[in-house]
């Protein structure tokens, strides 16, 4: 269907989204804060930017706690874009200085070395 669509082809390398999606998952799990930051701010912009649609405060405060739960739902799934593309860049680092075949590797080792440290993390803070 995207080939009707467009003039010319797009050859998309598995091998580069599979190590774009390491990468991102990587970078999601070891900067957890961030990635609760990011999940934060843009569910307090999308709240902020659709008060503006509302012209009555009776309604806007009647739908409020539906709006809100669904604008944090969005910026969930927003959040990840931030990290797909550093992990692009990073993957991109790794296939220029290492060779293609090592992208998915590192991406892997990425991955447990992060979700290693995300346990520690957590471990620790209930500890406190």
């Amino acid at each position: 269907m995207l080939r009707d669509l467009l003039p010319f082809a797009i050859a998309p390398n598995p091998t580069t989204l599979a190590g774009i999606g390491l990468w991102a998952l990587a970078l999601y799990l070891g900067l957890s804060p961030v990635s609760d930051w990011v999940m934060d701010q843009l569910a307090r912009w999308m709240n902020f930017a659709e008060r503006s649609l509302y012209t009555s405060t009776e309604e806007f405060e009647r739908t409020r706690k539906g709006r809100e739960s669904m604008n944090a739902f969005y910026a969930s799934l927003l959040s990840i874009v931030p990290f797909l593309l550093v992990g692009w860049l990073c993957n991109w680092g790794i296939e220029a200085s290492l060779g293609r075949s090592w992208a998915i590797s590192v991406g892997i080792l990425a991955c447990f070395g992060c979700g290693v440290y995300e346990l520690g993390r957590r471990d620790g803070r209930s500890q406190e």
